[in-house]
Protein backbone atom coordinates (compact mmCIF):
# COMPACT_ATOMS: atom_id res chain seq x y z
CA UNK A 1 0.00 0.00 0.00
CA UNK A 2 3.17 2.33 0.95
CA UNK A 3 4.56 2.16 -2.14
CA UNK A 4 1.36 2.31 -4.46
CA UNK A 5 1.15 6.10 -2.68
CA UNK A 6 4.47 6.69 -3.12
CA UNK A 7 4.14 6.34 -6.66
CA UNK A 8 0.71 7.90 -6.68
CA UNK A 9 2.21 11.08 -5.21
CA UNK A 10 4.65 12.12 -7.37
CA UNK A 11 2.68 11.04 -11.05
CA UNK A 12 -0.09 13.19 -9.60
CA UNK A 13 2.34 16.02 -8.99
CA UNK A 14 3.48 15.49 -12.78
CA UNK A 15 -0.03 15.55 -14.62
CA UNK A 16 -1.20 18.35 -12.86
CA UNK A 17 1.96 20.55 -13.94
CA UNK A 18 1.59 19.48 -17.05
CA UNK A 19 -1.42 20.17 -17.01
CA UNK A 20 -0.73 23.90 -15.20
CA UNK A 21 1.40 24.32 -18.17
CA UNK A 22 -1.46 24.15 -20.74
CA UNK A 23 -3.21 26.66 -18.40
CA UNK A 24 -0.39 29.22 -18.64
CA UNK A 25 0.04 28.86 -22.30
CA UNK A 26 -4.06 29.29 -22.92
CA UNK A 27 -3.50 32.55 -20.78
CA UNK A 28 -0.28 34.17 -22.81
CA UNK A 29 -1.63 33.12 -26.24
CA UNK A 30 -4.70 34.94 -24.96
CA UNK A 31 -2.93 38.12 -23.80
CA UNK A 32 -0.69 38.25 -27.03
CA UNK A 33 -3.87 38.42 -28.44
CA UNK A 34 -5.66 41.18 -26.18
CA UNK A 35 -2.73 43.24 -26.24
CA UNK A 36 -3.45 44.25 -29.57
CA UNK A 37 -6.20 46.22 -28.14
CA UNK A 38 -5.95 46.66 -24.53
CA UNK A 39 -3.36 48.08 -21.88
CA UNK A 40 -0.78 46.13 -20.02
CA UNK A 41 -2.22 47.26 -16.93
CA UNK A 42 -5.85 45.82 -17.57
CA UNK A 43 -5.14 42.75 -19.01
CA UNK A 44 -2.89 42.00 -15.33
CA UNK A 45 -5.92 43.44 -13.53
CA UNK A 46 -8.01 40.52 -15.16
CA UNK A 47 -5.88 37.89 -14.01
CA UNK A 48 -5.25 39.61 -10.42
CA UNK A 49 -8.59 39.46 -9.58
CA UNK A 50 -9.23 36.13 -10.38
CA UNK A 51 -6.25 34.93 -8.75
CA UNK A 52 -7.14 36.87 -5.57
CA UNK A 53 -10.62 35.27 -5.19
CA UNK A 54 -9.22 32.18 -5.96
CA UNK A 55 -6.90 33.27 -3.09
CA UNK A 56 -9.18 34.04 -0.88
CA UNK A 57 -11.54 30.90 -1.23
CA UNK A 58 -8.55 28.93 -0.49
CA UNK A 59 -7.70 30.82 2.51
CA UNK A 60 -11.40 30.28 3.19
CA UNK A 61 -10.93 26.30 3.23
CA UNK A 62 -7.85 26.36 4.94
CA UNK A 63 -8.19 27.92 8.44
CA UNK A 64 -9.90 31.22 7.61
CA UNK A 65 -8.49 34.90 6.00
CA UNK A 66 -7.57 36.58 9.23
CA UNK A 67 -5.46 32.98 10.31
CA UNK A 68 -3.90 32.99 6.68
CA UNK A 69 -2.47 36.48 6.93
CA UNK A 70 -0.05 36.01 9.84
CA UNK A 71 3.39 35.94 9.24
CA UNK A 72 6.51 36.22 10.95
CA UNK A 73 7.85 38.07 7.74
CA UNK A 74 5.75 40.60 6.59
CA UNK A 75 8.00 42.94 4.95
CA UNK A 76 9.78 39.83 2.97
CA UNK A 77 6.08 38.58 2.20
CA UNK A 78 5.39 42.29 0.83
CA UNK A 79 8.29 42.33 -1.07
CA UNK A 80 8.29 39.20 -2.78
CA UNK A 81 4.12 39.95 -3.84
CA UNK A 82 5.43 43.11 -5.31
CA UNK A 83 7.82 40.85 -7.94
CA UNK A 84 5.18 38.94 -9.53
CA UNK A 85 2.75 41.60 -10.77
CA UNK A 86 6.28 43.73 -12.58
CA UNK A 87 7.17 40.10 -13.54
CA UNK A 88 3.54 39.90 -15.28
CA UNK A 89 3.64 43.26 -16.92
CA UNK A 90 6.94 42.41 -18.65
CA UNK A 91 6.00 38.91 -19.93
CA UNK A 92 2.54 40.76 -21.18
CA UNK A 93 4.22 43.34 -22.96
CA UNK A 94 6.78 41.16 -24.72
CA UNK A 95 3.99 38.93 -25.94
CA UNK A 96 3.03 42.00 -27.77
CA UNK A 97 6.10 42.49 -29.19
CA UNK A 98 7.18 39.01 -29.82
CA UNK A 99 6.34 35.53 -30.96
CA UNK A 100 5.11 33.11 -27.79
CA UNK A 101 8.04 30.92 -28.99
CA UNK A 102 10.85 33.30 -28.68
CA UNK A 103 9.50 34.51 -25.06
CA UNK A 104 9.41 31.27 -23.42
CA UNK A 105 12.43 30.17 -24.83
CA UNK A 106 14.27 33.18 -23.34
CA UNK A 107 11.93 32.62 -20.18
CA UNK A 108 13.14 28.88 -19.41
CA UNK A 109 16.56 30.30 -18.34
CA UNK A 110 14.49 31.15 -14.72
CA UNK A 111 16.27 28.03 -13.11
CA UNK A 112 19.61 28.97 -14.34
CA UNK A 113 19.36 32.00 -12.55
CA UNK A 114 17.75 30.42 -9.66
CA UNK A 115 20.77 28.42 -9.16
CA UNK A 116 23.32 31.36 -9.18
CA UNK A 117 21.15 33.25 -6.36
CA UNK A 118 21.08 30.31 -4.30
CA UNK A 119 24.71 30.34 -4.42
CA UNK A 120 25.09 34.09 -3.85
CA UNK A 121 21.89 34.38 -1.53
CA UNK A 122 21.35 31.23 0.09
CA UNK A 123 24.78 30.34 0.31
CA UNK A 124 24.10 27.00 -0.88
CA UNK A 125 27.28 25.34 -2.35
CA UNK A 126 27.63 25.09 -6.67
CA UNK A 127 29.83 23.01 -7.65
CA UNK A 128 31.98 23.36 -10.98
CA UNK A 129 29.93 21.21 -13.03
CA UNK A 130 26.65 23.07 -12.26
CA UNK A 131 28.13 26.56 -12.81
CA UNK A 132 29.65 25.20 -16.09
CA UNK A 133 25.89 24.43 -17.12
CA UNK A 134 24.90 27.84 -16.03
CA UNK A 135 27.48 29.46 -18.25
CA UNK A 136 26.44 27.39 -20.80
CA UNK A 137 22.72 28.12 -20.56
CA UNK A 138 23.44 31.74 -20.55
CA UNK A 139 25.33 31.16 -23.87
CA UNK A 140 22.07 29.57 -25.27
CA UNK A 141 20.22 32.88 -24.43
CA UNK A 142 22.60 34.60 -25.99
CA UNK A 143 21.99 32.37 -29.21
CA UNK A 144 18.28 33.05 -28.84
CA UNK A 145 18.93 37.07 -28.54
CA UNK A 146 21.42 37.32 -31.38
CA UNK A 147 23.03 40.78 -30.20
CA UNK A 148 24.86 41.89 -33.01
CA UNK A 149 23.60 40.04 -35.80
CA UNK A 150 21.04 42.95 -36.74
CA UNK A 151 17.99 40.96 -35.36
CA UNK A 152 17.98 41.98 -32.21
CA UNK A 153 15.02 42.45 -30.75
CA UNK A 154 15.11 44.58 -27.73
CA UNK A 155 11.74 43.18 -26.31
CA UNK A 156 13.76 40.28 -25.20
CA UNK A 157 15.40 42.51 -22.25
CA UNK A 158 11.85 42.44 -20.88
CA UNK A 159 11.80 38.62 -20.58
CA UNK A 160 15.06 38.70 -19.94
CA UNK A 161 13.78 40.79 -17.01
CA UNK A 162 11.21 38.80 -16.20
CA UNK A 163 12.89 35.81 -15.66
CA UNK A 164 15.40 37.16 -13.35
CA UNK A 165 12.71 38.61 -11.04
CA UNK A 166 10.84 35.30 -11.01
CA UNK A 167 14.05 33.94 -9.93
CA UNK A 168 14.62 35.94 -7.05
CA UNK A 169 10.55 35.59 -6.07
CA UNK A 170 11.58 31.66 -5.80
CA UNK A 171 14.34 32.18 -3.91
CA UNK A 172 11.79 34.77 -1.53
CA UNK A 173 9.65 31.65 -1.55
CA UNK A 174 12.15 29.20 -0.36
CA UNK A 175 13.07 31.60 2.54
CA UNK A 176 9.76 32.28 3.31
CA UNK A 177 8.44 28.73 2.91
CA UNK A 178 10.46 28.03 6.19
CA UNK A 179 7.89 29.88 8.59
CA UNK A 180 4.97 30.69 6.72
CA UNK A 181 2.09 28.82 5.15
CA UNK A 182 1.83 27.94 0.90
CA UNK A 183 -1.85 29.56 1.87
CA UNK A 184 0.22 32.86 3.61
CA UNK A 185 2.53 33.12 0.42
CA UNK A 186 -0.35 32.77 -2.10
CA UNK A 187 -2.89 35.29 -0.55
CA UNK A 188 -0.17 37.84 0.15
CA UNK A 189 0.59 37.89 -3.74
CA UNK A 190 -2.49 37.77 -4.96
CA UNK A 191 -4.27 40.25 -2.64
CA UNK A 192 -1.18 42.56 -3.46
CA UNK A 193 -1.08 42.63 -7.01
CA UNK A 194 -5.14 42.83 -7.68
CA UNK A 195 -4.31 45.93 -5.05
CA UNK A 196 -1.84 47.51 -6.90
CA UNK A 197 -3.35 47.04 -10.35
CA UNK A 198 -6.90 47.71 -9.57
CA UNK A 199 -5.46 51.39 -7.83
CA UNK A 200 -3.70 51.84 -12.06
CA UNK A 201 -6.89 50.50 -13.74
CA UNK A 202 -8.43 53.92 -14.18
CA UNK A 203 -5.08 55.84 -15.19
CA UNK A 204 -5.58 53.27 -18.45
CA UNK A 205 -9.17 51.48 -19.11
CA UNK A 206 -10.62 50.25 -22.01
CA UNK A 207 -14.35 49.53 -21.80
CA UNK A 208 -14.54 45.80 -23.52
CA UNK A 209 -17.21 44.77 -25.70
CA UNK A 210 -18.85 41.12 -25.09
CA UNK A 211 -15.46 39.22 -26.91
CA UNK A 212 -12.85 41.61 -24.89
CA UNK A 213 -14.69 40.55 -21.46
CA UNK A 214 -14.88 36.58 -22.53
CA UNK A 215 -10.93 36.63 -23.71
CA UNK A 216 -10.26 38.52 -20.70
CA UNK A 217 -12.42 35.75 -18.16
CA UNK A 218 -10.47 33.01 -20.11
CA UNK A 219 -7.00 34.61 -19.70
CA UNK A 220 -7.69 34.90 -15.89
CA UNK A 221 -8.62 31.76 -15.49
CA UNK A 222 -6.31 30.31 -17.23
CA UNK A 223 -3.82 32.06 -15.31
CA UNK A 224 -5.84 31.21 -11.96
CA UNK A 225 -6.62 27.78 -13.03
CA UNK A 226 -2.62 27.53 -13.79
CA UNK A 227 -1.42 28.84 -10.36
CA UNK A 228 -4.05 26.28 -8.16
CA UNK A 229 -2.48 23.15 -9.96
CA UNK A 230 1.30 24.09 -9.14
CA UNK A 231 0.28 24.53 -5.88
CA UNK A 232 -1.34 21.39 -5.81
CA UNK A 233 1.60 19.19 -7.49
CA UNK A 234 3.96 21.17 -5.22
CA UNK A 235 1.68 19.57 -2.21
CA UNK A 236 1.96 15.95 -4.08
CA UNK A 237 5.12 15.82 -5.18
CA UNK A 238 8.42 17.73 -4.51
CA UNK A 239 9.76 20.39 -6.45
CA UNK A 240 13.43 18.82 -7.46
CA UNK A 241 10.60 15.96 -8.87
CA UNK A 242 8.93 18.87 -11.38
CA UNK A 243 11.46 21.31 -12.63
CA UNK A 244 11.76 19.16 -15.85
CA UNK A 245 8.49 19.03 -16.86
CA UNK A 246 8.32 22.98 -16.57
CA UNK A 247 10.30 23.02 -20.00
CA UNK A 248 7.18 21.45 -21.45
CA UNK A 249 6.25 25.05 -21.71
CA UNK A 250 8.18 25.84 -24.16
CA UNK A 251 6.50 22.76 -26.11
CA UNK A 252 3.06 23.97 -25.70
CA UNK A 253 3.88 27.98 -26.27
CA UNK A 254 5.07 26.62 -29.45
CA UNK A 255 2.30 24.83 -30.49
CA UNK A 256 0.05 27.39 -29.47
CA UNK A 257 2.17 30.40 -31.34
CA UNK A 258 1.55 28.16 -34.66
CA UNK A 259 -1.96 27.44 -34.50
CA UNK A 260 -3.02 30.69 -33.03
CA UNK A 261 -0.48 33.80 -34.70
CA UNK A 262 0.76 31.31 -37.14
CA UNK A 263 4.76 31.93 -35.47
CA UNK A 264 6.99 29.46 -35.68
CA UNK A 265 10.81 30.02 -34.24
CA UNK A 266 13.94 30.53 -36.30
CA UNK A 267 17.12 27.96 -35.63
CA UNK A 268 19.28 30.37 -33.63
CA UNK A 269 15.62 30.20 -31.52
CA UNK A 270 15.39 26.22 -31.93
CA UNK A 271 19.35 26.05 -30.96
CA UNK A 272 19.00 27.96 -28.10
CA UNK A 273 16.36 27.09 -26.49
CA UNK A 274 17.45 23.60 -26.77
CA UNK A 275 20.78 24.58 -25.27
CA UNK A 276 19.08 26.43 -22.28
CA UNK A 277 16.65 23.47 -21.58
CA UNK A 278 19.80 21.33 -21.64
CA UNK A 279 21.91 23.21 -19.21
CA UNK A 280 18.32 23.07 -17.09
CA UNK A 281 18.01 19.68 -17.05
CA UNK A 282 21.82 18.82 -15.97
CA UNK A 283 22.08 21.23 -13.38
CA UNK A 284 18.42 19.95 -12.14
CA UNK A 285 20.51 16.31 -12.36
CA UNK A 286 23.07 17.04 -10.51
CA UNK A 287 21.43 19.14 -7.95
CA UNK A 288 19.47 15.21 -7.46
CA UNK A 289 22.96 13.87 -7.60
CA UNK A 290 24.34 15.85 -4.36
CA UNK A 291 20.94 15.27 -2.50
CA UNK A 292 21.77 11.28 -2.63
CA UNK A 293 18.54 11.24 -5.18
CA UNK A 294 20.59 9.63 -7.94
CA UNK A 295 22.63 7.19 -7.52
Amino acid sequence: MSTAVAVAGPSRGIVLVLLAHIAFTTMDATNKALAATYPVTQIVWAFYVGFALAALARAAGSGGVGPSLRTRRLGLQLLRAALLPVNMACVVLALSLMSMAEVMAVGISYPLMITVLSALVLKEHVGARRWTAVVVGLLGVLLILKPGLGVFNPASLLVLAAAALFAVYQIMTKILGRTDRPVTLGLYTALLGAAVYTALLPFDFHVPDAQGWAMLTLAAAGGTIGHMLVIEALEAAPASVLQPFNYVQLVWATIAGYLVFGELPDEMTVLGATVVVGSGLYVWWRERVRAGAVR
